[in-house]
């Protein structure tokens, strides 16, 4: 059945949607493994040898930089399987929150949100 406050999301946007989640997702998990790749090759390269302060701090200024990366891809990843699921589940366009329609527009520029910009900003105000 399909809702009738998503009437304008028709079935070819969806889908390229989905195709651009799809795209998205792989290229989030290809540079969170970069990361840590780059991970590794930092831990290896201070192997035993001791470090001087200015190379432990440039090391750890590295390793916070690509924790980041990491959650913050994670994070995202999770959000893309949450819309795809959306997807397969016919509630895409709709808010995890209150199920009021996502813009268009929004969905557009992100295409993983789950929530409406008004719940967004409302989530900005409590942190």
């Amino acid at each position: 059945m399909t809702n009738p406050a998503i009437h304008d999301l028709d079935a070819a946007f969806i889908e390229r949607q989905r195709q651009r989640l799809l795209t998205l997702r792989a290229q989030l998990v290809k540079d969170g493994d970069l990361a840590g790749v780059d991970e590794d090759a930092l831990q290896m390269a201070a192997g035993d040898e001791p470090q001087d302060a200015v190379d432990d701090g440039d090391r750890l200024e590295q390793q916070a930089n690509d924790e980041a990366v990491l959650a913050r891809v994670k994070m995202r990843v999770i959000a893309i399987d949450r819309a795809l699921e959306k997807i397969t589940e016919r509630t895409y366009g709709l808010s995890d929150g209150n199920g009021q329609a996502i813009g268009r527009a929004h969905l557009e520029a992100v295409p993983e949100a789950v929530f409406t910009t008004d719940e967004l900003r409302m989530r900005e105000r409590r942190h």
